[in-house]
């Protein structure tokens, strides 16, 4: 199981030694292999109106072979064995890669569409170290609270419903009716819920805590678990439980729900009123990558309007290039309002967790939180 072959270890995060930067792109090498999250990477075998991969393989005569990945950690397990050319990473991994030297600068020169990307996202600390960029924004959303809407008449306004022992509005506990994400990084999720629920804590940055604040996180996870249907990691077995396992409430992707909501099914989300946590994706290129000059393709290929609009409009994801707001009828010219275009500066976007933090003197470094998560889902 990929657990065991996690990788934790992050005594700080500084540039590393790369190849030197490309000066111009070659011929492409016939193949790229890319490690994503579900959905992220479509050619149209779900639903044929979405394929952002068969053009780009016309074009470039560039094979692109997907692996799916469903955790962070899973992810830098993959690059670590090797044989990946690119990884959309969220920015509780990004880093890790970057200080485990498995990713490359990237020549932002060779990408013409880098100046259309986002600017809240261009320069972000994720995936930029010390002035270098290390991979392309792709997409970002926030983790959302999804519940069943014949269980909730009116959206839940707190995370508690996933948190603290309850009855639900029809008046039966949540016991055994609920989930959380099988990843270490979920302990943010609790810590963002203890920042209004504890504020005497003095959590500032859920990805920040202290011996103390730490320890309450986990006291609030451990309680939880008595609650928990199941751990999820993937988003397949996720929809599977909310349509036929009596699940009515979890964090969650926008994926899912989406998903849901196309089958007809009483699914909805919110935000709750302590925020969310979300992701900021990055697609890195593996410091060995087999491919370069395919990869570099795919980056400019990622960014283009067409094929942004429709990720996002499939994911229920925000795109990184503004300009796929508009015009795209996947999409359409509300979809970045609906998806949460305007709540940038609310989430509380995924990074690793280290010992040298700023909100603090010294924090909890994630290789405890990977450890104590663990013995949390074991019942420990």
């Amino acid at each position: 199981m990929f657990r065991l072959r996690w990788v934790v270890a992050l005594a700080g995060i500084t540039a590393v030694a790369v190849p030197a930067l490309a000066k111009e792109i070659g011929k492409g090498e016939g193949q790229l292999n890319i490690v994503a999250w579900p959905g992220y990477i479509e050619r149209g075998d779900t639903d044929k109106s979405y394929d952002w991969v068969t053009d780009f393989e016309k074009k470039t005569s560039c094979k692109v072979n997907v692996k799916t990945a469903s955790t962070s950690d899973e992810m830098v397990a993959l690059m670590n064995e090797g044989g990946y050319d690119l990884v959309t990473a969220s920015g509780d991994s990004s880093l890790r890669l970057v200080a485990g030297k498995r990713v490359q600068e990237i020549d932002t020169s060779l990408i013409p569409s880098w100046k259309t990307v986002d600017e809240r996202l261009q320069n972000a600390p994720w995936h930029t170290v010390d002035g270098k960029h290390y991979g392309v924004p792709y997409q970002w959303g926030p983790n959302v609270l999804m519940y069943n809407s014949d269980v909730f008449k009116e959206a839940p306004k707190s995370w508690s419903v996933v948190f603290e022992p309850q009855n639900l509005p029809d008046g039966k506990p949540n016991k055994g009716r609920i989930q959380a994400y099988d990843g270490a990084i979920y302990l943010a999720d609790a810590a963002l819920y203890l920042m209004s629920k504890k504020p005497e804590l003095g959590i500032k940055d859920p990805y920040e805590l202290n011996e103390d604040q730490y320890k309450a996180v986990l006291e609030l996870v451990r309680q939880q678990h008595a609650l928990i249907q199941r751990y999820w990691h993937d988003a397949n077995i996720q929809v599977d439980d909310f349509k036929n396992e009596g699940v009515v409430a979890s964090g969650s992707w926008p994926f899912q729900v989406n998903l849901m909501q196309a089958d007809k099914k009483p699914i909805a989300s919110t935000v709750p009123e302590e925020g969310a946590t979300g992701w900021a994706d990055t697609t890195m290129m593996a410091a060995d990558a087999a491919n370069p000059n395919c990869a570099y393709m795919w980056l400019e290929h990622s960014i283009q309007p067409k094929v942004q609009g429709d990720v996002a409009a499939w994911f229920g994801s925000l795109p990184s290039v503004p300009a796929a707001c508009k015009g795209n009828a996947l999409l359409t010219d509300t979809g970045c309002a609906t998806n949460g275009f305007d709540n940038f500066p609310k989430i509380k976007f995924w990074r690793t967790p280290v010992a040298k933090c700023t909100t603090q003197s010294a924090c909890v470094p994630y290789y405890r939180w990977v450890t104590d998560y663990i013995a949390v889902i074991g019942g420990r």
